[in-house]
């Protein structure tokens, strides 16, 4: 007989069949038992398999990752020195194991861990900016950056060059405001105009979403709306070189979003201009909701899904151009070179359509899969997956603690390891005529999407409901009508029609993508239509989250059926996530108002927080109801000095919004709040008030065994330098029948930015 070498995963799979006590039959493949099986030596064998397959590589990019999550876990600005000391040590480390399997790869796991840690630090260092620290009323003048046109005004992103009142090394690089009428405005315009300006606004609640930290690594120094239309003036000098490619960019994109908008019409044409420009002003609230019910706002966010498609039709379109000659097919790297214009192509894209992180990041893993076509390897890989994930951390580490980051590639993970999975075990193709070969095609295509749709919608749900407290039950069935029409339509027409742009021959391409992009919506809209599709489900906490991410990443990751061990922490976050600690109490950030939880179980609402405040503590709570539901408030007693609630156990809740209210109140409160500042001698033995929130921010309360514990969005003995708080505000002084402020650790991911998108894949 000839001799056949098996290979390492057969050997593997042998060894681990062997200690298992198992004998494998040369027909069906079926095992029989045949002894108890050595546990130890099943173990070692299995992770054999996953040695001899080189599945350790991706994990450099999960011990990355933690290193990354424990810089965020940081107080204060950590030092350099000491990751980048950890990192040499632990190579040196490697180097000496390097002969010992095991060995090596903890030792490059620990030099990984310390690299993640190292790049918080020196992505830190590289945007810190100063930040405006009190609300300001002042002249501002800049170069616009960036405006994006809304329904109503505008947003416009201005490159600060004086704000009255402000020392130039305190001025911040960058200010985002809204202003009414902005006709006539473009990017590269220098501008004066009176304008209120805020500082960066921190979580609306503890654990919730951080605005401040995202805006800060953003470049942001504040945000406000300017009191009136600004001025075009001369500028003090002639703008940065980064500053006129922007503004060249932003200029081409408001222009081509004017005229995709403009020959389509309607919010059909809002969601096209989006779909290629980036720029979402136009899309309507009721649009957005109606896309969020039906599970397909992702859409509207140009990222994996977008990128994919653009740079797959470009790769077909070229290819399918050379097979037409016969030379070039012959002659010629036909595959290569269309792996080669696909990355062009996804590039000139995502530079078009703004870069935003979403968009950077996918081009990224775009620009590793079509490399590894260059480079002769196969190009959808959980080796190249880890290859992105490690370039989009080291550039942009706060990526990770966002929503898009993780379910990007929490559904590409996914999808690739199914894949994976199913390529071996998938049957032969049995010949056929063309009717059954078209018919077994459409079937495929048919199971296909709603088989990857169901893989990424269990992949991502975790991180939908951690960061937007969401469910969309029938998100599979508006993915299952949407998709197609978005593979096989819209973003084809979308690069055809910016082919055609510029000679002006793109009207009928931008018919042809408003037709689809109208079925979508419509699709969307009847899904939203069906009862209970969008959900609220109550937040849920890090470590739920932290559980069930790592029982992915270990399903994923692993080759062997060691990857079922990923059920354990999984089932254990999702367990977790079903008994959420409810707070009994919420209080905004500047004493506005609160949420208190009242004998029926739900919140009921004093004083006068904004309407995003309320939806962010309801959201939390599980609670669907409207900031406007006049049921929230049910439950309090007011007058013009104030409002009283009791909570469940009888105990008063006393909000004080006139200092006539103090004597009665301190007297018969168990917690009083306010924006005011108590008197000294006030007896409530909770007191939340001026002094203590501007000291500590948001605050949530809960009660355990009568006992309150509080958390709170930030501490004095806790600083980061996107949480600034008031120089002015005096320290506090426990009160004896109370427990200290206890800082709770900070949100890993963020739940909304007040104008940004809701689940971008």
């Amino acid at each position: 007989m000839p001799h056949t070498r098996s290979s390492p995963a057969s050997a593997a799979r042998t060894r681990a069949s062997e200690a298992l006590g198992v004998a494998w039959s040369s027909g069906a493949g079926r095992a029989f038992p045949a002894r108890m099986p050595d546990v130890g030596a099943l173990l070692v064998a299995w992770l054999g398999e996953e040695v001899e397959r080189r599945r350790l590589f991706p994990w450099i990019a999960v011990a990355f990752g933690v290193g990354v999550l424990l810089f965020f876990a940081a107080e204060g600005s950590p030092s350099l020195w000491a990751p980048v000391a950890g990192f040499g040590l632990a190579t040196a480390i490697a180097v000496a194991l390097r002969h010992r399997v095991w060995g090596l790869a903890a030792a490059i796991g620990c030099a990984a861990l310390f690299a993640g840690f190292a790049a918080g630090v020196l992505r830190l260092r590289a945007v810190e900016v100063p930040l405006v620290e009190r609300i300001t009323v002042a002249k501002l003048s800049g170069f616009l950056e960036e405006a994006e046109m809304r329904g109503q005004g505008a947003r416009l992103t201005l490159r600060i060059h004086a704000i009255e009142g402000i020392a130039p090394e305190r001025l911040p690089r960058r200010v985002r405001v809204t202003v009414r009428e902005a006709r006539g405005l473009a990017a590269g315009d220098f501008l004066e105009g009176r304008a209120r300006i805020l500082p960066l606004p921190e979580a609306a609640r503890p654990g919730g979403y951080d605005f401040a930290r995202d805006a800060y690594f953003k470049g942001l120094g504040g945000i406000g709306s300017l009191l009136g239309p600004p001025r075009r003036v001369a500028p003090p000098g002639p703008p940065d070189w980064d500053l006129r490619i922007a503004a060249l960019v932003d200029r081409a994109r408001n222009e081509a979003t004017q005229r995709i908008a403009g020959v389509i019409g309607g919010q059909a044409g809002a969601v096209a201009a989006a779909l290629v420009t980036g720029k979402r002003g136009l899309i309507e609230e009721e649009t957005n909701d109606a896309l969020r019910a039906a599970g397909i706002y992702h859409i509207v966010s140009i990222s994996g899904l977008h990128m994919v498609l653009a740079a797959g039709t470009i790769f077909w379109l070229v290819r399918g151009a050379l097979a037409l000659s016969a030379a070039a097919a012959l002659r010629l790297a036909c595959k290569k070179i269309a792996a080669a214009c696909g990355m062009a192509g996804a590039s000139a894209y995502c530079l078009f359509s703004g870069a935003e992180v979403a968009t950077v990041r996918s081009l990224i893993m775009i620009l590793v899969m079509l490399g590894a076509v260059l480079v002769d390897r196969p190009a959808v890989t959980l080796r190249n997956l880890a290859v992105a994930a490690l370039i989009v951390m080291a550039l942009e580490p706060e990526t990770i603690l966002g929503p898009s980051f993780q379910m990007s590639f929490a559904a590409v993970g996914a999808l690739v390891a199914a894949g994976e999975w199913w390529s071996r075990r998938r049957p032969p193709t049995e010949p056929g005529g063309l009717m059954r070969r078209a018919g077994r095609w459409l079937l495929g295509a048919a199971i296909g999407l709603l088989s990857t749709t169901l893989v990424a919608g269990i992949a991502t749900a975790p991180f939908a409901s951690f960061h937007f407290q969401a469910a969309n039950p029938y998100g599979m069935l508006g993915n299952a009508l949407a998709l197609p029409l978005v593979s096989l339509v819209v973003m084809p027409a979308a690069v055809l029609g910016m082919l055609a742009y510029p000679f002006g021959l793109d009207r009928w391409v931008w018919e042809l993508m408003g037709f689809a992009v109208d079925g979508v919506l419509r699709s969307a809209a009847a899904v939203a239509e069906l009862d209970g599709s969008a959900l609220v489900t109550a937040a849920f906490g890090p470590g739920a989250l932290g559980l069930m991410t790592l029982g992915l990443v270990i399903a994923v990751l692993i080759g062997s059926p060691l990857r079922w061990l990923g059920f354990v922490p999984a089932l254990s976050g999702l367990w977790l996530s079903t008994i959420p600690d409810k707070p009994e109490l919420y209080v905004d950030r500047e004493g506005a108002g609160a949420a208190v939880r009242t004998a029926d179980g739900r919140l009921a609402i004093a004083g006068k927080p904004s309407a995003f405040v309320m939806a962010q503590w309801l959201r939390a709570d599980g609670d669907a109801r409207e900031p406007d539901d006049p049921t929230l408030r049910g439950g309090t007693r007011c007058d013009p000095l104030g409002c009283v609630v009791s909570l469940p156990d009888g105990r008063a809740v006393a909000y004080v919004a006139d200092r006539r209210a103090f004597p009665e109140d301190c007297r018969r409160a168990a917690i009083m709040i306010t924006r005011l500042r108590a008197p000294p001698d006030c007896a409530a033995p909770l007191i939340l008030d001026r002094a203590f929130l501007d000291r500590h921010g948001a605050t949530s309360v809960i009660f355990r065994d009568g006992r309150p514990e509080i958390a709170t969005v930030r501490a004095p003995d806790r600083t980061r330098p996107w949480l600034t708080g008031p120089p002015q505000a005096r320290p506090i002084a426990p009160r004896p029948n109370a427990s200290p402020p206890r800082q709770q650790p900070p949100a890993e991911i963020p739940d909304e930015e007040p104008e940004a998108v809701l689940g971008e894949p």
